[in-house]
């Protein structure tokens, strides 16, 4: 896998992370259990977003330890294998106090790795 495979992927839980927050903008947590479609919906992009942790090579994840990727995966692991018992708690504290830490966290990730591809 390539840096910019890499970069790809961190690119993509981005975006994904911040549809997550903004299908949440304004809604309380009563908003989130009483809609099943929303909790539904916040349970796959967290799939979709370990499952692009997942993606990125061993190289990368040690050259930026500041992510927990083993927790990010394991997460997408759980919704996958045992979507039976998923945490609605974990959920919505996930997407809610979790998920913008971690988009600043890429977003400095990519925007370093464009600064190094800007002067090669």
């Amino acid at each position: 896998m390539t840096q910019r495979d890499d970069q790809v992927y961190v690119g993509h839980r981005l975006d994904t992370a911040n549809n997550a927050i903004g299908f949440v903008q304004g809604l309380t947590r009563e908003d989130f259990d009483n809609n099943e479609l929303l909790r539904l919906s916040l349970t796959h992009l967290l799939q979709v977003i370990g499952e692009a942790a997942r993606r990125v090579s061993p190289d990368f994840r040690l050259a930026y330890p500041q992510i927990d990727w083993k927790v990010i995966v394991g997460m997408r692991s759980k919704v996958v294998h045992d979507y039976l018992n998923v945490d609605e708690d974990i959920v919505w504290d996930s997407v809610t106090n979790e998920l913008p830490t971690l988009m600043a966290e890429l977003e400095k990730i990519l925007n370093s790795n464009d600064a190094r591809e800007e002067n090669l």
